[in-house]
């Protein structure tokens, strides 16, 4: 069977699984053939058909949520389809001999069988957006199910309603203490009217269990394969980004012979990988290889955020997409200067708060919660000032356990006042330090910033290290390769319309005072299609899943 057979036969079984769930929601608020049920009464109570009746409608609501899962190819996804189905056979049979609701699932059932090879994607981690959306699901299928049942429910109350009658009287039931005055002439009436609350309660403990996934299931690599990660870089990490790859938000591939490792976060069809893969150069094209076919077993797009120059002539071997995304800057400690007219400013900044008193101190790990709770004021501080939340993935965020292994350099004042400061992490195999957190108070003097760096250009051109990497600037230097002008000129936008949460401008114009040598990074994805969902995988990656901060009033 070909990609396209499959693509098509795929999206049939998510169709028909959606299709009967619609037909479970039906079968759940209608009552059975008169006959039908006439011959069952002799069989088992009416407590037992009941009860069919509510495994219909909340097996049609979680079909339903399936459907989308089928469309990726979810293993997981397949398995709960089957228990359904079959749950969802023996519920028509016992809830009124219902063949004709049967059918569907009957044939769904043979397909999902006979094409199981075809669903062998992993499911997806655990996320908030995911239990958020199954949340709103529940809410809305609850609510549909309770209209279904008034207005297509005949007899069964003193009231007939029409659509607009019975969507309110669904919301009567859970928001008066009579609802609203409803008066059932059958025992299935009661009963719909119990079942309401059984599957608005079923749905939305659900929901519920989705929405604390998350909090419940651990994210990220273990330990073990964060100790593997870890002497992999400490030998081959030799990019600014190599010490981020070992924070708790990434996940980890390791290459077949085990000599390569990618860090990447999972989100939604993306895997973002942090940079290249970090590992013997000799196996970097199977661990590219073998990363792709992971991903394809877990239904991901595989992509790679600030690669390097140096690799892109193997990305484009094995059929990836490259696009440039900004340029990193590097100082050159052995050339830079704050003398002459070019380093005026730098120096007016460095003699002005030497003057006032101000030095800048260096603190080594294991740092002190007390020094740590001092720093956490000044990140509050400045956090607040920015608009959306901290940002994660390809930069540190303010945690304890995070900063208390980092060095730390701080400005403070005669008193002891500390009023900035920034945490620095190695870059292992490069003879350069790399800057992470840069956060200062509110209110301090203008130029605190450029005090803080150039000492630190001076304290580590005095330790012999050969640069000081000021990290990306994020969209820089497009214009000046235009290799797809129209995806090109969405970054173009896409940076204007960001630049409120990152101050791309303003950051690029701070390092740009220094005199760094630019160097371009990448972004690799698998094709054009992919795209969007690799962006809002990278964008969910880096906003730790708050998406709706983008959307804010002035955004």
């Amino acid at each position: 069977m070909n990609q396209l057979q499959t693509k098509v036969l795929t999206r049939i079984i998510a169709l028909l699984t959606a299709i009967v769930g619609i037909v479970n929601l039906y079968s759940a608020v209608t009552p059975g053939v008169p006959e039908r049920i006439a011959t069952l009464r002799n069989i088992y109570p009416f407590e037992v058909r009941a009860g069919s009746h509510i495994f219909a409608a909340v097996s049609g609501f979680i079909l339903l949520t399936l459907a989308s899962r089928l469309l990726r190819r979810k293993k997981v996804a397949w398995l709960l389809t089957i228990i359904l189905l079959i749950v969802s056979i023996a519920s028509h049979l016992l809830k009124g001999l219902d063949i004709e609701e049967t059918i569907p699932a009957i044939v769904l059932l043979g397909l999902l069988i006979g094409l199981r090879k075809n669903f062998t994607a992993r499911s997806d981690r655990p996320s908030m957006a995911q239990g958020v959306r199954v949340l709103i699901g529940a809410l809305l299928f609850t609510l549909a199910y309770g209209t279904a049942g008034f207005y297509l429910m005949e007899k069964q109350y003193q009231t007939q309603f029409d659509l607009l009658q019975a969507v309110k009287q669904t919301l009567a039931i859970f928001f008066t203490t009579d609802n609203a005055g409803l008066t059932a002439t059958t025992r299935f009436g009661s009963f719909f009217i119990t079942s309401l609350y059984i599957v608005a309660a079923s749905n939305i403990l659900y929901a519920v269990w989705m929405l604390l996934r998350p909090v419940l299931l651990p994210v990220g690599g273990t330990d073990e394969e964060r100790e593997r990660a870890l002497d992999l870089i400490e030998q081959y990490g030799h990019s600014s980004l190599a010490h981020f790859c070992l924070l708790p938000d990434k996940s980890y591939y390791f290459s077949p012979s085990s000599n390569t490792v990618i860090a990447y976060v999972p989100k939604g069809r993306g895997a973002i990988a942090l940079g290249d893969p970090i590992g013997a150069p000799t196996d970097l094209k199977d661990a590219i290889i073998g990363y792709r076919e992971f991903c394809d077993r877990n239904d991901w797009y595989p992509a790679f955020y600030q690669t390097l120059p140096e690799n892109l002539k193997l990305y484009k071997t094995l059929g990836f997409k490259v696009v440039k995304i900004g340029e990193e800057a590097v100082v050159d400690l052995h050339t830079f200067t704050i003398q002459g007219k070019p380093g005026r400013n730098l120096r007016n900044s460095l003699n002005r708060f030497t003057k006032q008193g101000y030095s800048v101190k260096f603190y080594q790990p294991p740092i002190a919660d007390e020094l740590l709770d001092k720093l956490k004021v000044i990140s509050d501080q400045w956090l607040n000032e920015m608009d959306g939340s901290e940002k994660q993935f390809s930069l540190g965020w303010f945690d304890y356990d995070y900063l208390r292994g980092c060095e730390i350099a701080t400005v403070e004042s005669q008193s002891g006042e500390i009023i900035a400061f920034a945490n620095i992490i190695p870059e292992y195999q490069l003879n350069e330090i790399t800057i992470d957190l840069m956060r200062k108070l509110n209110d301090t003097e203008h130029g605190v910033m450029e005090f803080l760096f150039v000492s630190l250009f001076q304290h580590y051109k005095e330790l012999n290290y050969d640069g000081f990497n000021l990290g990306l600037s994020a969209l820089a230097g497009l214009k000046e390769n235009r290799q797809s002008p129209r995806l090109e000129g969405s970054l173009d936008y896409l940076y204007e319309h960001l630049n409120r949460f990152y101050n791309f401008q303003g950051l690029h114009g701070f390092k740009d005072k220094f005199n760094p040598r630019w160097e371009s990074r990448y972004l690799i994805y698998p094709s054009l299609t992919a795209l969007p969902d690799v962006v809002v995988a990278l964008i969910r990656a880096d906003s730790g899943d708050r998406l709706l901060d983008y959307f804010k009033p002035g955004a």
